[in-house]
């Protein structure tokens, strides 16, 4: 990461001309002219706002939330905390869902205090279908109704007495955790996930840049990321220093690559650092 030092005296930073390690995207060489402090402080800001929304959602007071955002900065962690802590029935869905599994869980979990997570679940999005129940389910009237007509007779899982039928009220509350940006989507979804936004409300985490992920790492190292590990203050710094040191060279950029180099601060300490640019590093 370049470096400029301005006439003031404070260090601002450009991005390489090279294809960046965490999005894949063509870096320009713009200044960068916010601090530290200024990024925190816009972090917090919007990770604040996950908390109030989720918790609104829990309660009921909000419908729907849909929360964009890189993998591994702890978008998700926020919510399966609060949901951990409250008293309400809830499931989390992770990975991919047909529309009979989507059926399923929004006929399951349709009462007032039910919660539905949909983590990194984007497959749902490239299917008509499971995006017509979603914005069903999102709606802002009175009475969300959700309808899926079919010959054929759909059960509930482990009910093979009762049939789901063809239309009925969803009155839970839905969270949606995509690595997917609604509002700059592939041409083919902007209508539907337009439509998405329209019904929700939706949080951008604003997660642009190199120093973004580097300082949400430093965040979640502050409040205690690295718990679990028992490292020191200074190991920690070294694990911090290592990131910045190396940040063009990094796969990725995440709490899971801060978690991976911690531990072996923690348990190699004589050679972590040869461990980590084989492990953790790009080749070449």
């Amino acid at each position: 990461m370049a470096k400029q030092i301005s006439k003031n005296g404070k260090v601002y930073y450009t991005s390489d001309k090279k294809r960046s390690a965490f999005t894949g995207v063509k870096q320009t060489a713009a200044v960068d002219f916010r601090t530290d402090a200024e990024i925190a402080e816009k972090l917090n800001k919007r990770f604040d706002v996950l908390n109030l929304l989720t918790n609104q959602c829990i309660s009921g007071s909000a419908r729907s939330l849909i929360v964009y955002g890189p993998a591994g900065v702890g978008k998700s962690f926020g919510v399966e905390t609060a949901l951990a802590s409250a008293d309400c029935v809830h499931t989390i869905v992770k990975g991919f869902s047909t529309k009979i599994g989507l059926l399923r869980t929004l006929y399951r979990y349709r009462h007032p205090g039910n919660v539905i997570v949909f983590d990194d679940c984007d497959a749902v999005l490239y299917d008509e279908t499971c995006l017509g129940l979603l914005k069903a389910v999102c709606d802002t009237t009175d009475k969300r109704t959700v309808s899926y007509m079919t010959n054929a007779v759909i059960y509930p899982e482990d009910d093979e007495l009762n049939a789901i039928p063809g239309s009925f009220e969803f009155e839970g509350t839905v969270i949606f955790i995509t690595n997917t940006d609604f509002e700059n989507p592939k041409p083919r979804l902007a209508e539907h996930t337009a439509a998405m936004i329209s019904r929700s409300h939706y949080i951008d985490l604003q997660m642009k840049s190199k120093r973004d992920y580097i300082v949400r790492i430093k965040q979640v190292i502050a409040q205690g990321l690295f718990n679990s590990l028992n490292l020191t203050e200074a190991q920690s710094v070294d694990v911090v220093r290592y990131i910045e040191d190396n940040t063009n060279q990094l796969r990725e950029l995440s709490l899971r690559v801060a978690l991976k180099i911690g531990g072996l601060r923690k348990d190699s300490p004589e050679n972590w650092m040869d461990i980590a640019d084989i492990t953790v590093k790009r080749n070449g």
